[in-house]
């Protein structure tokens, strides 16, 4: 299969040349357009979140040896969340790309965040079954690059991006609850539960009430986006 020059072009702002052009065009490939003989991006994007979810903890895991699971966990939640994914595929122009039907194109398709986070994961999957894991690290860690070295700091803020979700919706704001406190005085263990109008609910531990709000909210939100 010879890629078209748009494709080429892709591959250049990826930074991955295919052996097996076929599996770009099915990562690019959307349910929209998909036929029994064209099949869709969805089962790479099943394995590319797995490559994704592995590259980004091994990343957060040696950026900062000193950090504890309660640490890194939100950290992790904040860069593979779809948002980030969107985020990072429009980094790339991988909307300009995105093989979609007329019902999509014409309600926006090459705009919406799980559209774009989907064909994200699955591009990066293609690039694990093209080359195997090292090229699919190698490009993970380049086109999520700072985003990892401000993790920290993007974790810190799921609370107010929860909040502006509730918000946007015309619900009231998240209720986090603690539902329990262990271990020792000096080094206690909170679970804390962020619970919405909807029903909608997570729970997650941690060191200080905190950073337990702050991983709640980051796996709700997690859970929220489509």
């Amino acid at each position: 299969m010879k890629l078209s020059a748009d494709l080429h072009a892709f591959e250049g702002r990826i930074g991955h040349h295919f052996k097996r052009p076929e599996l770009l065009v099915r990562a690019l490939t959307h349910t929209s357009l998909a036929s029994p003989t064209r099949p869709s991006n969805q089962r790479l994007e099943f394995l590319g979140d797995r490559v994704l979810n592995l590259v980004i903890a091994q990343a957060l895991f040696e950026a900062d040896r000193a950090a504890d699971e309660g640490t890194l966990a939100p950290r992790y939640n904040a860069l593979v969340r779809k948002e980030t994914c969107a985020d990072v595929a429009r980094q790339v122009d991988l909307g300009e790309v995105l093989k979609l039907g007329r019902g999509e194109m014409a309600t926006g398709g090459r705009r919406k965040n799980a559209l774009l986070g989907d064909a994200m994961e699955a591009v990066i999957a293609a690039v694990y079954l093209d080359g195997g894991l090292a090229p699919a690290q190698d490009m993970v860690l380049r086109l999520w690059g700072d985003r990892i070295a401000k993790a920290e700091a993007q974790a810190r803020d799921a609370k107010t991006a929860l909040q502006e979700w509730v918000q946007a919706r015309g619900q009231r704001p998240p209720a986090y609850v603690e539902l329990d406190r262990s271990g020792p005085d000096h080094a206690p263990v909170f679970t804390i539960a962020v619970r919405l109008d909807g029903g909608e609910e997570e729970q997650a531990e941690a060191g200080s009430k905190r950073q337990a709000e702050q991983q709640a909210a980051a796996q709700l939100l997690q859970k929220l986006e489509p």
